[in-house]
This record gives C-alpha cells, sequence and structure tokens, in this order.
C-alpha cells in the first residue's frame, strides 16, 4: 500500500533533505601521500569522505579569503603559525578532544589552530652536486659566493616552508650574512620543486622541511643526505583550522579529529615523514629519522612572524637572489 503524499509531508521531506551535510572539503597544500593517509583515516573513523582541493598554502589561504561570504572549503592543512597569524578572521576555534594528547607548547592560544604535525627544517644535499666542495654543515657555510645558484627555496610569499626557513635565518645569522646566503638563492614558486631539484641533480643544496627531503632519501637515493645545521635548525608546528562558516558543519569537525588522531598521526609519520605532534607516539618505533631532542634547534617567534610578514616580505622582494624558476 502507498500513502498519498500531502503538503506535510513533502515539507517533512524538504527539511529532512535540507539537514544532509555535504562531505568536507579539505584546502591543503600536503602532497598525494600525506592527503590520502588523512583521507583513509577520515573515511574510517568519521564515516565521511573528504574532497581535496591542492595548492601553494598562500594561494590557497587567499582563495579562502575570497570565498569568505561564500565559503566552498571546511578545512585548511596545513601552514605555520607566522603564515597562518596573518588570516585568523578566516577560521573558527575548535577544541578537538585530540588536543588533550598534544604537546601542550604547540597549541595556538584559543585553540584557532590545532597542531597537526612538527616541521623541522633541513638541508638537503646532493653531494655528486658538490663538485670538490665541502658539503655544508652550518648556515653561515652558504654565504661562500661558491653557492651561488645552487641554492633552491620556496617563495616565502606563497610557501610557508619558504617564509619559515629564511624568516629564521634573518634571525639566527648577522645582517651581513644573511644577505650573502640570500644572494645565493634561486627562489621556486613551489614548495614541490626544492627536493625535486635536488634529487634531479639541478641543485645542490635544496632548504626545506625535513618531510619533503627525507622522501627522497628514503626512496633510495644515496647520493643524497639531510643536515640538521649545527648553528641551530628551526621547527615550526602545522596546523590545521577550522574554516569559519563552514558548509558541512558538524562533519568538517568530525574530519578534524580524525586527522589529528593517533591513527592518522602514524599513518602520517609512515608514509609521509610528518613528526607527530601527539605525546603518544615515538618517531623511531616507525622511522629512522632522529628524535627532536637530539636536533639543535633556534627558537622563532611565530607570533612576531606573523605580525611582520608583510614588511618582512616586502624587504626580501628587495635583496638580491641568484635568480627565480617555477
Amino acid at each position: 500500500m502507498f500513502m498519498k503524499s500531502t503538503p506535510l509531508a513533502t515539507l517533512l521531506t524538504l527539511a529532512l533533505a535540507s539537514t544532509v551535510q555535504a562531505d568536507p572539503v579539505l584546502y591543503t597544500s600536503n602532497p598525494v601521500p600525506a592527503y590520502e593517509a588523512v583521507q583513509a583515516v577520515v573515511k574510517e573513523k568519521a564515516e565521511t569522505n573528504l574532497g581535496v582541493i591542492t595548492g601553494g598554502s598562500g594561494v590557497l589561504l587567499r582563495r579562502i579569503e575570497a570565498e569568505a561570504a561564500a565559503p566552498q572549503a571546511d578545512i585548511f592543512w596545513s601552514s605555520s603559525a607566522n603564515t597562518l597569524g596573518a588570516f585568523e578572521g578566516l577560521f573558527e576555534p575548535y577544541a578537538s578532544p585530540a588536543l588533550d594528547a598534544m604537546l601542550p607548547e604547540l597549541r595556538y592560544p584559543g585553540d584557532l589552530f590545532l597542531p597537526a604535525n612538527l616541521h623541522v627544517v633541513t638541508m638537503l644535499v646532493n653531494t655528486d652536486q658538490l663538485d670538490g666542495q665541502a658539503a655544508p654543515q652550518a648556515w653561515a657555510d652558504l654565504a661562500d659566493p661558491a653557492w651561488s645558484g645552487r641554492i633552491i627555496i620556496a617563495d616565502p610569499a606563497n610557501s610557508s616552508t619558504g617564509y619559515t626557513i629564511v624568516w629564521g635565518l634573518s634571525k639566527l645569522l648577522d645582517e651581513a650574512t644573511y644577505k650573502a646566503v640570500v644572494a645565493n638563492m634561486v627562489v621556486s614558486g613551489s614548495s614541490s620543486n626544492v627536493p625535486k631539484g635536488v634529487a634531479m641533480g639541478e641543485y645542490a643544496v635544496g632548504l626545506t622541511y625535513e618531510t619533503n627531503s627525507y622522501a627522497y632519501v628514503d626512496g633510495g637515493q644515496t647520493e643524497l643526505s639531510l643536515v640538521y645545521p649545527s648553528d641551530g635548525t628551526f621547527t615550526s608546528p602545522e596546523y590545521a583550522a577550522l574554516v569559519k562558516n563552514s558548509p558541512s558543519g558538524d562533519a568538517a569537525k568530525a574530519a578534524i579529529d580524525a586527522l589529528l588522531s593517533k591513527e592518522a598521526q602514524i599513518a602520517l609519520l609512515e608514509v609521509a615523514f610528518r613528526r607527530p605532534s601527539r605525546t603518544d607516539i615515538t618517531v623511531a618505533d616507525h622511522v629512522s629519522l632522529p628524535e627532536i631532542g637530539d636536533i639543535k634547534t633556534f627558537a622563532l617567534d611565530e607570533a612576531d612572524a606573523a605580525a611582520n610578514r608583510d614588511a618582512f616580505l616586502a624587504a626580501w622582494v628587495a635583496l638580491p637572489k641568484a635568480g627565480d624558476v617555477e
């Protein structure tokens, strides 16, 4: 027997349909292995599909800004606080239950941004391209004019990786040495081109995050090595954030919870070499990377880097460099 549809029944059907939330959409600068690992965990733990739009972190943040009146993204992942701090108004705080397992020092004030993993800056060195020159061991070594055009870095205006590195160098080195290092750099519009260029032998040294460097070393290229500079390197938490007025609502929060879960962070460590932000994972149990306590680091003020971003980038653009590439 079929019941005749009534106006009230029709209204109820329409009301129920309007409450069905779309699958959340992630805007990310992370590579395919990283976001696919997260998609799998989100599918299992949050029982939802996670759509993905990729691009440079700076480009995606400006896209979210342009879409603010009608958001198309639910989650942004990833960037450092030194970049995200200038875009706070685009996001809303979320006290995910996963934060209870996070390193306290990595939490952002008010939980506006949520620490998904921890980045370490390294030099990726191609020993086949040294031409008899000693591999650099400290940042200051890169000031030698012999390195001109042989060092590649991502454009800090479009890459939080590049911004973290050049901001850190400006604080660690004296002004003359900093400018001499910058003068030797080739600037790439793409973060992924940095380790790729070194791996292909186009450059001797790439300045990038450990996760990007180690992917090539783990792939079996024995001519490549990671250098953790002896004068101290820089660490930066990588954050995920909930876009303000995100269209998928609670589904977006469930997806962030899954992204921050132990399962996701172990998967990210094993397939994408991302150091976890959680306290319940031991790096050495999963990959052959040094423990963070064995790496000399130089502390950076992320809030200062965010507040002075525009002025710093304007000064950066004016500095002489060895060249620019796509």
